[in-house]
Protein backbone atom coordinates (compact mmCIF):
# COMPACT_ATOMS: atom_id res chain seq x y z
CA UNK A 1 0.00 0.00 0.00
CA UNK A 2 1.46 3.35 -0.93
CA UNK A 3 1.87 6.21 1.52
CA UNK A 4 -1.05 8.20 0.10
CA UNK A 5 -3.42 5.22 0.49
CA UNK A 6 -2.20 4.64 4.06
CA UNK A 7 -2.78 8.30 4.91
CA UNK A 8 -6.30 8.27 3.40
CA UNK A 9 -7.17 5.08 5.31
CA UNK A 10 -5.84 6.56 8.57
CA UNK A 11 -7.82 9.77 8.08
CA UNK A 12 -11.01 7.84 7.28
CA UNK A 13 -10.56 5.58 10.30
CA UNK A 14 -9.81 8.58 12.50
CA UNK A 15 -12.95 10.39 11.39
CA UNK A 16 -15.06 7.28 12.08
CA UNK A 17 -13.57 6.87 15.55
CA UNK A 18 -13.97 10.57 16.33
CA UNK A 19 -17.59 10.70 15.15
CA UNK A 20 -20.09 11.23 17.95
CA UNK A 21 -21.73 8.05 19.22
CA UNK A 22 -25.46 7.78 18.70
CA UNK A 23 -27.51 6.46 21.58
CA UNK A 24 -29.22 3.25 20.68
CA UNK A 25 -32.56 2.10 22.02
CA UNK A 26 -32.13 0.21 25.27
CA UNK A 27 -34.35 -2.69 26.30
CA UNK A 28 -35.41 -3.06 29.92
CA UNK A 29 -37.00 -6.11 31.57
CA UNK A 30 -39.94 -5.47 33.90
CA UNK A 31 -39.02 -5.97 37.55
CA UNK A 32 -41.90 -8.08 38.91
CA UNK A 33 -41.04 -7.21 42.50
CA UNK A 34 -41.64 -3.50 41.88
CA UNK A 35 -44.35 -3.55 39.20
CA UNK A 36 -47.97 -3.69 40.28
CA UNK A 37 -51.02 -2.85 38.17
CA UNK A 38 -53.95 -1.76 40.35
CA UNK A 39 -57.58 -1.16 39.53
CA UNK A 40 -60.26 0.80 41.35
CA UNK A 41 -63.99 1.23 40.92
CA UNK A 42 -67.03 2.57 42.76
CA UNK A 43 -68.80 0.00 44.91
CA UNK A 44 -72.48 1.09 44.96
CA UNK A 45 -71.27 4.63 45.64
CA UNK A 46 -70.26 3.62 49.18
CA UNK A 47 -66.53 3.46 48.56
CA UNK A 48 -63.82 3.12 45.95
CA UNK A 49 -62.50 -0.41 45.98
CA UNK A 50 -58.82 -0.96 45.20
CA UNK A 51 -57.27 -4.24 44.06
CA UNK A 52 -54.03 -5.22 42.38
CA UNK A 53 -52.32 -7.91 40.32
CA UNK A 54 -49.26 -9.52 41.88
CA UNK A 55 -47.55 -10.94 38.76
CA UNK A 56 -46.54 -8.81 35.79
CA UNK A 57 -43.89 -9.40 33.13
CA UNK A 58 -42.77 -7.56 30.03
CA UNK A 59 -40.26 -5.31 28.35
CA UNK A 60 -39.83 -1.61 27.79
CA UNK A 61 -37.66 -0.10 25.05
CA UNK A 62 -36.50 3.48 25.56
CA UNK A 63 -34.44 5.70 23.29
CA UNK A 64 -34.09 9.15 24.83
CA UNK A 65 -32.09 10.58 21.94
CA UNK A 66 -34.59 9.52 19.27
CA UNK A 67 -37.57 10.18 21.58
CA UNK A 68 -39.05 6.78 20.89
CA UNK A 69 -39.99 3.76 22.89
CA UNK A 70 -42.27 0.80 23.23
CA UNK A 71 -44.01 -1.06 26.02
CA UNK A 72 -45.10 -4.70 26.09
CA UNK A 73 -46.74 -5.81 29.36
CA UNK A 74 -48.36 -9.12 30.35
CA UNK A 75 -50.47 -9.26 33.52
CA UNK A 76 -51.30 -12.62 35.08
CA UNK A 77 -54.99 -12.02 35.87
CA UNK A 78 -55.02 -15.11 38.12
CA UNK A 79 -52.79 -13.12 40.48
CA UNK A 80 -55.57 -10.64 41.32
CA UNK A 81 -55.45 -9.61 44.96
CA UNK A 82 -58.57 -7.95 46.35
CA UNK A 83 -57.45 -8.36 49.94
CA UNK A 84 -59.98 -11.13 50.55
CA UNK A 85 -59.38 -14.69 49.27
CA UNK A 86 -62.91 -15.73 48.29
CA UNK A 87 -63.47 -12.37 46.59
CA UNK A 88 -60.37 -13.04 44.46
CA UNK A 89 -62.22 -16.10 43.12
CA UNK A 90 -65.34 -13.98 42.49
CA UNK A 91 -63.35 -11.44 40.43
CA UNK A 92 -61.68 -14.31 38.52
CA UNK A 93 -65.10 -15.75 37.56
CA UNK A 94 -66.81 -15.64 34.16
CA UNK A 95 -68.73 -12.43 34.94
CA UNK A 96 -65.53 -10.44 35.43
CA UNK A 97 -61.99 -11.55 34.47
CA UNK A 98 -62.82 -15.15 33.45
CA UNK A 99 -59.27 -16.23 34.25
CA UNK A 100 -59.96 -19.88 33.41
CA UNK A 101 -60.42 -18.84 29.78
CA UNK A 102 -58.30 -15.66 29.74
CA UNK A 103 -55.39 -16.04 32.21
CA UNK A 104 -53.59 -12.90 31.04
CA UNK A 105 -54.24 -9.30 30.08
CA UNK A 106 -51.79 -7.52 27.77
CA UNK A 107 -50.84 -3.99 26.85
CA UNK A 108 -48.84 -3.34 23.67
CA UNK A 109 -47.88 0.20 22.83
CA UNK A 110 -48.38 1.75 19.42
CA UNK A 111 -46.76 5.11 20.24
CA UNK A 112 -44.91 6.83 23.06
CA UNK A 113 -45.62 10.57 23.36
CA UNK A 114 -42.73 12.78 24.55
CA UNK A 115 -42.61 16.28 26.02
CA UNK A 116 -39.01 17.42 25.66
CA UNK A 117 -36.87 14.45 26.78
CA UNK A 118 -39.47 12.62 28.87
CA UNK A 119 -42.35 10.40 27.86
CA UNK A 120 -45.72 11.72 29.06
CA UNK A 121 -48.13 9.19 27.56
CA UNK A 122 -48.17 5.76 26.00
CA UNK A 123 -50.81 4.92 23.43
CA UNK A 124 -51.55 1.28 22.81
CA UNK A 125 -53.87 -1.69 22.77
CA UNK A 126 -55.22 -3.28 25.95
CA UNK A 127 -56.45 -6.85 25.63
CA UNK A 128 -58.62 -8.04 28.49
CA UNK A 129 -60.97 -11.01 28.50
CA UNK A 130 -60.34 -11.55 24.79
CA UNK A 131 -61.32 -7.98 23.82
CA UNK A 132 -58.74 -5.53 22.44
CA UNK A 133 -59.36 -1.79 22.68
CA UNK A 134 -57.17 1.33 22.31
CA UNK A 135 -56.16 3.05 25.53
CA UNK A 136 -53.79 5.85 26.46
CA UNK A 137 -51.71 5.60 29.61
CA UNK A 138 -50.96 9.01 31.11
CA UNK A 139 -47.58 9.10 32.84
CA UNK A 140 -47.56 10.98 36.14
CA UNK A 141 -43.85 10.33 36.71
CA UNK A 142 -40.88 8.93 34.81
CA UNK A 143 -37.27 8.32 35.77
CA UNK A 144 -34.33 6.89 33.79
CA UNK A 145 -31.03 6.51 35.62
CA UNK A 146 -28.53 3.92 36.83
CA UNK A 147 -30.03 1.80 39.61
CA UNK A 148 -28.12 2.71 42.80
CA UNK A 149 -28.01 -0.88 44.10
CA UNK A 150 -27.93 -3.02 40.95
CA UNK A 151 -25.48 -0.75 39.09
CA UNK A 152 -27.45 -1.21 35.86
CA UNK A 153 -29.53 1.23 33.83
CA UNK A 154 -33.12 1.31 35.03
CA UNK A 155 -36.36 3.12 34.34
CA UNK A 156 -39.52 3.63 36.34
CA UNK A 157 -42.88 5.23 35.83
CA UNK A 158 -46.34 5.65 37.23
CA UNK A 159 -49.20 5.72 34.75
CA UNK A 160 -52.98 5.50 34.65
CA UNK A 161 -55.94 5.15 32.34
CA UNK A 162 -59.71 4.77 32.73
CA UNK A 163 -61.68 2.08 30.89
CA UNK A 164 -65.26 0.88 30.90
CA UNK A 165 -65.41 -2.72 32.03
CA UNK A 166 -68.60 -3.26 30.02
CA UNK A 167 -66.51 -2.70 26.86
CA UNK A 168 -64.44 -5.75 27.88
CA UNK A 169 -67.45 -8.03 28.50
CA UNK A 170 -67.10 -7.61 32.27
CA UNK A 171 -70.01 -5.25 33.00
CA UNK A 172 -72.03 -7.31 35.50
CA UNK A 173 -73.85 -5.19 38.12
CA UNK A 174 -73.18 -1.92 36.26
CA UNK A 175 -74.07 0.84 36.92
CA UNK A 176 -74.42 -0.03 40.63
CA UNK A 177 -70.89 -1.32 40.71
CA UNK A 178 -69.09 1.33 38.67
CA UNK A 179 -68.60 0.67 34.98
CA UNK A 180 -65.60 3.01 34.89
CA UNK A 181 -62.46 1.38 36.19
CA UNK A 182 -59.26 3.31 36.80
CA UNK A 183 -56.14 1.28 36.09
CA UNK A 184 -52.91 2.50 37.67
CA UNK A 185 -49.54 0.88 37.14
CA UNK A 186 -46.31 1.44 38.98
CA UNK A 187 -43.56 -0.07 36.82
CA UNK A 188 -39.85 -0.49 37.19
CA UNK A 189 -37.63 -2.15 34.59
CA UNK A 190 -33.95 -3.00 34.56
CA UNK A 191 -31.48 -3.31 31.67
CA UNK A 192 -30.16 -6.89 31.47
Amino acid sequence: MNTLSKLATALALGSILAAPAFAAPETYVVDGTHTFPRFSYSHFGYSTQLSRFDRTTGTVVFDKAAKTGSVDIVIDTRSVDTGFGTFNEHIQGEDFLDTAKYPTATFKSTRVVFDADKPVAVEGQLTLKGVTRPVTLTLTSFQAMPHPMLKKNAIGANAFTVVKRSEFNAGKYAPYVGDEVRIDIAVEAIAP
